[in-house]
């Protein structure tokens, strides 16, 4: 434990801190959440002579059960009246609220707890020992606030509470929302200045922009920041209406805004209040956007010197709730600091300070978002900016699921049917035509800078304006790492090269790689530093974009860019972090992929995006192709032969036999330990293999932005949407089998494919197909077909009363809204850049029970980040820790005593907690969940007799975001591995308090402190340095800079290196790292949706994989690798990560069906081909789980293939080229072990292809 003294805004979350409130006793205490009405009591006793003594005290500073505790000796348990003003139920305080309660009956004192907002919580009232309507009448006085009212508190305490004094005045009711004129704005002084001093200060026909912030401080006079803010907006040409009010979600308060809002037609809104305030599809204001304006609950030097940026309850209270309403999140323009000491009631006032800086950036922001809404379309300037990733010239345009160059051209189309100025010349005619003009200047690979134009640029001595002007200390920090702006590469007769396309006044930008492109030890080195600025023509780019072509807005297309993810504070960025400093206060607009909220947050939190959310691609059923589906023909007549025809069903089982082994699938069979060899498990095993593989969803394309799916991939889509239950709506796969298979208990989405189908066939389904009906794999198919029927109206539900129910969903609700995705998108987009309003909307998977994510084009949210893990994440959890250990039990022979898991902010706010409420369930935790709340609130641990198996100690590798978005589940998770470490249990069955305990004697033994060999023993979080994210593997795996997977793991290592928990925030950990690894049995990670799979992007290979080469270089071992499929909540599964790479080679990689959905895309599909080579690769490198077949199987189908191979040449050359090296690389380093001819085939066709390349230059 630590002992702290107050200071002002320094709550401490940090369960290991205890706070020490430096009081005396008194007769009252008075305590409150809410700085406001400390100020305004302080200055109400300080006016009170002969008042009994008095004590005010912050609650934030007391919710710590430790900190409680000592105030309570020193101070709580000699007052004899007790008043806690509390914000939030019981249930956000429950120790507090426990403890002050049982104290006043055990002393007898008098007791008042009360809400700390406008509604009445009578349970709260019920817990004091004060009559009730004594209460209430205190809680009046507070609520109605005011100096007048301070007073009438104070007086009624005491006479209500010690019997002193007379009764005061009832509350004096004051309005709930009143206008602020700024003494600054107030020409000539008056008791109460209006609305027409305010507009005697405005300047004539200037935007008029809202101020909202809490009455509070108006009555407390705590109002410089706002003061500040105001004069800010108005030194802009800005006019600003203020307006203090209780609460935007008072109706009164809400409607005085909107009637505000309209009679001066308000064009923006800085709201500094915080929680959600409206119903889903409400606007605040009108079409007006709002500004999230941080007021932090922290002071300035915590602020400056933490990487987080804010609290978890600011984070919370005014970022994420706010977000549900579609505000716009901008920066933290004020901090709590010291205005005095109280002598009377020895507490310390505190009063908003502004941040000069931060108040400019806002006041800019605000004034760009004025501007687009004025300024015509033919006058503005635009940047549409392509990410890419890696620099290759055959993967410019990186955007999850989208078909980025053909969406670029969408919206070029529609803006210039909007009349926005896109030049003389005509449009590129589709994505491919302006992926090869935008390759006929520079990108970003260096070897081509030489060869080509640059069509604009930036001069370097205007480069060095620009350093000059950053905070102290970036332009130092560039130069250290990559020299002097002169050494740029990028760097052409005095000018910086500035990559894209000019189309009048819009801007189709190529955005620059955060690191130099080259090759060596300098290089290499750089992917292990936690400080890895950008270089100088990366800023240049940005700085161009702003300075030069001066534009109004930028819109990032497609998950995701480089910029969000640049080094600087999670939140509430300062001007030294670098998205700040580059970026700066432009409107910003960001086509995103619906189904990824957490990465999608990232952008919204550190660069001011509206998120404009797109539809995932479209979605199919993989079905069987090639080989696979010849063996499934085998199968099917081998089980009709055993029933008349022995000797042909000998016959056909060694066929089948041998065609397994030819397609090298015993491997990814699952079969059970010690069958490998026996034929009838293999039989029996691979009936069900194949009715899973053909079941498996896939994605049939990729989605163009604002346009919705249509013919057979919208049906499709829409079976996809309609498969799983949703929000207590049954789905159309159970409709159709409750209402065709009564009394059956089949439930298609929980079963055995290979279990034989003893139920009935109805003449319907029997109809469908003459294939086999075997098995319940086979039943759910024939649902399946039927489902494709009655959408596309071939057949109709008449007497299915349940599937009825569910079509009339389908098609009053779902196809409604999937086909309104693609207007939505682009119309929205629109309003964006012209400065209106874009809406809120949720945000998760729609093939996974969320199809209220859609229509797309909402600036979407994320959860509240208290609630997690959610009881349905739980359930889950519990379902996946079960399945996990049970693998390993009939695998091994014996408990797994410790594992490693990948949890990841994204996958969490989809799931709500899957990943983190497994971890729980390993180690024996069960959280707990606030009574009439999803919050959880705690946990409990689960005694080792009702565990019914030995403990599990998990080792968690958290993402950056995760880190950043989920610090209270961090601190909780930690919490309860400590608890466990502590419990009296047997060493096998607790191998966590085995393992600290062995572990902190050992670091006692070298030297550390009983207390410090303790907190290292117990760390089971890592993670990033504080403000970085990823693995450093991806650099790493793109260059070539490395030798073996030992390098692999040691950069991994290196960036994960760093423990976090309720009293380590990013402590460097490196050894206890190590010590973690070398002792895991596992390595797992779960993925959540089929709406992608693991060989879609690196972000499955850089952790799991990254762990995995880790473990293997720290214990000489390889870990038994697990990959938990959570696509179907109903159903949960675990397979070998060897297993989940041979499902996705077979089922997405080489199905023909999946390669025509690319190749509707052009170089955009020809890039997605190239990817998936990379992340199989990738994989090989770190887990050597891939096996030769399967890099022959990807050979055969896209470069073997001639239609397929001359396909990806004429549409992105570069992606063939990046393909065929690849697979070479994979042989020359031995992950392709044999690859026999192919070697010579693929050197010939990279030959082939070089000089095909030369001849065309």
């Amino acid at each position: 434990m630590h002992l702290l003294s107050t200071r002002p805004g320094g709550f401490v979350e940090d369960p290991s801190v205890v706070t020490r409130l430096d009081q005396q006793p008194a007769d009252i205490v008075v305590l409150s959440s809410a700085d406001t009405t400390l100020a305004l009591l302080s200055a109400a006793a300080q006016q009170l002579e002969g008042f009994p003594s008095l004590r005010l005290a912050n609650l934030l500073y007391l919710r710590q059960p430790a900190s409680l505790d000592l105030y309570v000796d020193e101070v709580l348990q000699h007052a004899r009246v007790v008043v806690v003003d509390h914000l939030g139920s019981e249930s956000a305080w429950p120790y507090g609220v426990q403890q002050i309660a049982a104290l006043a009956r055990a002393k007898g004192q008098r007791l008042a707890i009360f809400s700390g907002d406008l509604q009445e919580d009578p349970h709260l009232l019920a817990r004091g020992t004060l009559p009730q309507a004594d209460s209430r009448q205190l809680w009046q006085y507070l609520r109605a606030g005011g100096p007048a009212n301070a007073r009438a508190f104070l007086q009624a305490v005491a006479h209500l509470g010690l019997g002193q004094g007379e009764a005061p005045p009832p509350p004096r009711t004051l309005p709930q929302a009143a206008l602020y004129v700024p003494p600054a704005l107030c020409a000539q002084r008056h008791a109460v200045p209006g609305i027409d001093d305010l507009r005697a200060a405005w300047l004539p026909g200037a935007p008029v922009v809202a101020l909202v912030f809490y009455r509070s401080h108006l009555l407390a006079g705590n109002t410089a920041a706002f003061d500040a803010l105001a004069m800010a907006l108005h030194a802009r040409g800005l006019n600003p209406l203020p307006l203090a009010l209780d609460s935007l979600k008072d109706g009164l308060c809400l409607s005085t805004l909107r009637t505000l809002c309209a009679e001066h037609a308000v064009q923006l809104v800085l709201n500094t209040t915080a929680f959600s305030a409206l119903e889903p599809g409400q606007a605040l204001a009108g079409d007006a956007p709002v500004l999230q304006v941080i007021t932090s609950g922290g002071n300035r030097e915590d602020w400056l010197a933490d990487a987080q940026g804010l609290r978890p309850r600011d984070i919370a209270m005014q970022v994420v709730l706010p977000e549900m309403d579609g505000r716009i999140v901008t920066r933290a323009v004020s901090f709590k600091g010291l205005a005095h000491r109280c002598p009377v009631t020895q507490a310390d006032i505190v009063a908003y300070q502004a941040e000069p800086d931060r108040v400019d950036f806002v006041a800019e922001l605000a004034q760009r978002w004025c501007r687009l809404r004025t300024r015509p379309a033919a006058e503005k300037r635009l940047a549409l900016v392509l990410a890419n990733y890696p620099g290759s010239e055959g993967r410019i345009g990186s955007g999850v699921g989208l078909d980025t160059p053909a969406s670029v051209i969408a919206i070029l189309q529609a803006l210039a049917a909007e009349g926005y100025a896109l030049g003389d010349a005509a449009l590129p005619q589709d994505g491919d035509a302006l992926m090869r003009q935008l390759q006929q200047g520079i990108a970003n690979d260096p070897a081509q800078w030489p060869l080509r134009p640059a069509w604009q640029s930036y001069a370097l001595a205007d480069h060095k304006t620009r350093l000059a002007a950053l905070p102290d200390g970036m332009a130092a920090a560039i130069s250290a790492r990559w020299g002097p702006p002169e050494a740029d590469p990028a760097l052409r007769q005095g000018r910086f090269m500035v990559a894209g396309l000019r189309l009048g006044q819009v801007f189709i930008g190529i955005q620059p790689a955060r690191a130099l492109n080259q090759s060596g030890a300098q290089d290499y080195a750089s992917y292990h530093d936690a400080e890895l600025v950008p270089p100088h023509h990366y800023l240049a780019f940005y700085f161009w974009l702003r300075d030069v072509f001066a534009i109004d807005a930028i819109v990032h297309v497609g998950k995701h860019g480089n910029l969000e993810w640049l080094p600087g504070k999670s939140l509430a960025l300062s001007g030294a972090c670098w998205p700040d400093a580059i970026l700066g206060p432009l409107p910003h607009l960001y086509p995103f992929i619906v189904n990824d909220p957490g990465e999608g947050a990232q952008a919204k939190r550190r660069s001011q995006a509206v998120i404009v959310d797109h539809l995932m691609p479209p979605l199919t059923r993989a079905e069987n192709h090639g080989p696979l589906q010849d063996l499934e023909r085998l199968v099917d007549e081998y089980y009709d032969a055993l029933l008349v025809d022995a000797r042909r069903a000998a016959l056909l089982r060694r066929q089948i036999v041998e065609a397994v082994r030819r397609q090298h699938l015993a491997g990814e069979l699952a079969l059970p330990p010690g069958t490998e060899n026996d034929e009838d498990a293999l039989l029996e095993r691979i009936d069900a293999y194949l009715c899973e593989l053909k079941e498996t969803q896939i994605r049939d394309g990729l989605h163009v932005f604002g346009r919705s799916p249509a013919g057979r991939q919208r049906r499709d889509t829409l079976l996809a949407l309609a498969r799983f239950p949703s929000d207590g709506d049954a789905g159309l796969l159970g409709a159709l089998a409750a209402d065709l298979l009564p009394d059956t208990g089949f439930d298609p989405l929980r079963l055995e494919p290979a279990r034989p189908w003893a139920g009935p066939r109805p003449a319907v389904l029997q109809a469908l197909s003459a294939e086999p009906w075997r098995h319940e794999g086979d039943t759910r198919e024939r649902l399946e077909r039927l489902a494709q029927q009655l959408l596309d109206g071939e057949q109709h539900a008449a007497g299915w009363p349940q599937t009825q129910a569910v079509l009339q969903r389908v098609h009053g609700q779902l196809a409604p809204d999937l086909d309104a995705c693609g207007p939505e998108e682009l119309r929205q987009l629109s309003r964006g850049l012209r400065g209106l309003f874009v809406p809120a909307g949720p945000s998760g998977s729609p093939s996974r029970g969320r199809p209220d994510v859609l229509p797309t084009g909402r600036n979407f949210y994320t959860l509240d980040t208290r609630a997690i893990p959610t009881q349905a994440a739980w359930e889950l959890g519990q379902q996946a820790a079960r399945q996990l250990i049970e693998r390993y039990l009939q695998e091994h022979g014996e408990y797994p005593r410790a594992l490693g898991l990948s949890v990841w902010g994204t996958a969490t706010m989809r799931t709500g907690g899957d990943d983190l409420a497994q971890a729980f369930a390993l180690i024996g935790v069960r959280p707990r969940w606030a009574p009439g709340s999803q919050r959880v609130q705690d946990f409990e641990v689960v005694p080792r007799a009702g565990l019914h198996r030995p403990r599990v100690d998990v080792t968690l590798r958290i993402s950056g975001f995760f880190r950043d978005a989920f610090p209270l589940a961090v601190q909780m998770f930690d919490a309860a591995v400590q608890a466990v470490a502590e419990l009296e249990e047997d060493d096998e069955d607790n191998p966590i308090r085995a393992r600290v305990r062995a572990e902190a004697q050992a670091l006692q033994a070298q030297g550390a402190s009983a207390e410090q060999a303790r907190r290292q023993a117990g760390w089971r979080v890592f993670g990033a340095p504080p403000g970085h994210y990823g693995t450093g593997l991806d650099p790493l795996l793109h260059s070539g800079d490395w030798q073996d997977a030992g390098d692999l793991a040691r950069a991994w290592i290196g960036w994960s290196a760093h423990a976090y928990g309720q009293d380590s925030e990013g402590e460097p950990a490196g050894d206890a790292l190590r010590r973690r690894l070398g002792e895991l049995d596992i390595v797992a990670q779960n993925q959540d949706s089929r709406e992608h799979d693991i060989l879609d992007s690196s972000d499955y290979l850089q952790f799991q994989g990254g762990m995995a080469a880790a473990v293997r270089e720290v214990s000489g071992k390889t870990p038994a690798l697990y990959h938990g499929d959570h696509a179907n909540p109903q159903q949960p599964r675990v397979r070998t990560l060897h297993q989940e790479i041979g499902r996705v080679v077979r089922a997405r990689v080489t199905n023909p069906k999946w390669i025509a959905g690319a190749m509707r895309h052009g170089y955009k599909g020809a890039f997605e081909m190239a990817a998936t080579v990379d992340y199989l690769f990738g994989f090989d490198a770190t887990t050597g789980q891939v096996a030769d077949h399967h890099y022959a199987l990807v050979a055969d189908a896209y470069l073997r293939d001639a239609a397929v191979r001359d396909f990806v040449a004429e549409h992105n050359p570069e992606a063939l080229r990046g393909m065929l090296e690849r697979l070479l690389e994979a042989m020359q380093r031995g992950l392709w072990a044999q690859p026999g001819d192919y070697r010579q085939q693929l050197e010939a066709l990279l030959l082939d292809h070089e000089h095909h390349q030369e001849s065309t230059r």
